[in-house]
């Protein structure tokens, strides 16, 4: 099958001169360094953002601080979810523009794009919106004595942090992106992102969107650039609260980058070394449909898929086996073809890293299949799997965000959860098996923020995600997320 064509609006799109998005429109630093815009099928340049100056990154929070105080906060509840709602109906009246863009510029799939970036971006604006007219406190009787027949009351006032702060990575970052803006926006907190420097255009079209839906400007803003970039939007003083979603030493740099500059409070949504347990009565075509479609999405670059697989010794010939042909038949191609099923990785760094983990497995550990890079245009690698020699081989201590799945064979339960918890990360992990009643005794003793049974990696936006341990600190979505944007005010009365 032949690639999609380009829109008209997309390589119009492209060709812009791309600047910031601040106070409700574009505002381009002509003095600015450019950043090239990378084609990951390609390694062509499709387009160039500009690195923000502190000048430019002051502007945007102080026009976040101003709508915060002003329009943001004059606008009633209803009318935000009303917004809110007008703004996912716009994705997806623009959805194939912007998969298309961020397909460019991220290298996933078309089909992810459409699906996921905008589909369940969509999906996730509308689920915030009902929560713009539900966020209450409560009432309390206090406890306090009367002596001249006075009497108390109180009450609790949920209220927005402030100005709040979003970096989002390179993997989803329309996506990852929403449930910053959408948790910021219906809490009455504004917003200033700054995406990735590779996958930056996406959500310069949903900010356009944004003000066509009646965000008002100022409330959500964005400056694009490196990591000098986000350090300085992460330090200002106008910054109430920093939402990060990326590595772990990124993570530890902004937790205290934020702390530093003004004790300001972090959510962050780290790394993960997931595993995957496969029991002994495992159903084998189940679970390796399962691996393919939830650790090789996306090419691996999906911080809640699983890398760490752990099989039942009776079984992990035939999983070994039976991944090694299905993955043998995936479609390696542009992710422009709606027929190729496994793209290029993100970017040359990315690229490299995963290249040397190629290397350390053919040191330590046993390549099943995959295990090269692909000649030709772009940052392509074979789906990976790898038999390890022992628990301590780096391909089951260190993340790789990339298609390489390491598997190791256990023999019991107790051996199971010591190396499932084996690890300085606990964002999700999995477990496969008809036994319901083990898997139910099983979860309580699992160290990850969340475990599926009979799945992985998929998200919804009615249940909270995030991490334990170096995972991060803090929830995405749920109910749970109005506890990190909103500040909790007691009021007591004398009466």
């Amino acid at each position: 099958m032949k690639e999609v064509p380009l829109l008209p609006s997309v390589q119009a799109f492209l060709e812009r001169d791309h600047g910031n998005f601040i106070d409700g429109q574009f505002v381009i630093e002509a003095s600015a360094e450019k950043i090239p815009v990378i084609n990951p099928d390609t390694g062509n340049v499709i387009s160039y953002i500009r690195n923000s100056s502190a000048s430019a990154i002051n502007d945007a929070v102080q026009s976040s601080l101003t709508s915060f105080r002003g329009k943001w906060a004059e606008t009633s509840p209803y009318q935000k979810g009303m917004i809110i709602n007008k703004l996912a109906d716009l994705l997806e009246q623009n959805s194939e523009e912007l998969a298309q863009i961020e397909t460019l510029c991220s290298g996933k799939s078309i089909h992810l794009s459409r699906a996921f970036e905008v589909g369940q971006s969509a999906v996730f604006l509308r689920y915030y919106a009902g929560w713009a007219t539900k966020i209450n406190g409560e009432t309390i009787t206090p406890s306090l004595p009367s002596f001249n027949g006075e009497k108390y009351t109180a009450f609790t006032r949920r209220e927005p942090v402030g100005v709040v702060a979003g970096i989002v990575p390179w993997n989803f970052s329309v996506m990852i992106g929403i449930w910053k803006i959408a948790s910021a926006l219906v809490t009455g907190c504004t917003v200033v992102i700054k995406p990735s420097e590779f996958t930056p255009l996406t959500l310069l079209r949903v900010a356009e969107l944004a003000i066509e839906a009646g965000v008002p400007a100022g409330a959500f803003n964005i400056v694009n650039g490196n990591g000098r970039a986000g350090q300085e939007l992460i330090s200002h003083p106008g910054v109430s609260k920093v939402t990060f979603t990326g590595s772990v030493p990124t993570g530890i740099s902004v937790a205290k980058g934020a702390m530093e500059a003004n004790l300001t409070r972090a959510t962050l949504e780290l790394g993960g070394k997931n595993p995957a347990a496969l029991l002994h009565d495992v159903d084998a075509e189940l679970a390796v449909q399962g691996l393919i479609t939830t650790a090789y999405v996306h090419q691996g670059q999906v911080c809640a898929s699983p890398e760490r697989i752990y099989v039942h010794r009776s079984r992990i010939d035939e999983i070994l086996e039976k991944l090694s042909k299905g993955l043998a038949q995936l479609k390696i191609g542009s992710p422009m073809d709606e027929s190729a099923q496994f793209g290029p990785l993100a970017n040359s760094g990315h690229f490299q890293k995963v290249k040397n983990y190629f290397d350390i497995a053919r040191k330590e550990s046993e390549i099943i299949c995959g295990g090269e890079s692909l000649g030709g245009r772009g940052y392509y690698v074979q789906p990976t799997v790898v038999l390890a020699k022992s628990s301590n081989d780096t391909l089951l201590r260190e993340e790789v965000f990339g298609p390489i799945t390491t598997f190791l064979p256990f023999d019991t339960d107790e051996e199971l959860i010591s190396l499932m918890n084996d690890s300085p990360f606990g964002l999700t992990a999995s477990l496969w098996t008809n036994d319901m009643s083990k898997a139910l005794r099983l979860i309580p003793r699992i160290e990850a923020g969340t475990v599926w049974v009979n799945t992985h990696t998929f998200l919804d936006p009615s249940v909270p995600f995030g991490g334990v341990k170096a995972s991060g600190m803090g929830r995405e979505f749920g109910g749970a997320f109005i506890d990190d944007y909103t500040e909790l005010k007691s009021v007591m009365i004398r009466y």
